[in-house]
């Protein structure tokens, strides 16, 4: 069965290959290059046709958030208003008053 294309992207900070009719195929690559080496090598080997879609590097493997959402900051409490804190300025957790 041949691939109809294979796609290379990054994808949540690292390079995917993505073989549209075989997902079994599909692998991820810490690197664009191997990306686009092995995905060229899969496409010869299938008769398939290769496309690389090119994005802004990130730098960083995410774990999918939305761009709108906040980065927390190291000690930063976060303001919700209820509760007691469990912790203290510099974010190390107070002693347990329940025993």
């Amino acid at each position: 069965m041949n691939a109809l294309r294979i796609v290379t992207r990054s994808k949540n900070g690292q390079w995917v290959n993505e073989v549209e009719s075989a997902p079994e195929l599909s692998r991820s690559y810490s690197s664009r290059d191997e990306a686009i080496e092995e995905g060229e090598a899969l496409a010869a080997e299938r008769g398939a046709k290769h496309v690389v879609e090119d994005s802004e590097p990130t730098g960083t493997i995410t774990d999918g958030g939305a761009p709108e959402d906040d980065v927390a900051v190291v000690g930063e409490k976060p303001s919700t208003g209820a509760g007691t804190d469990t912790t203290d300025e510099n974010g190390f957790p107070l002693e347990n008053p329940s025993g």
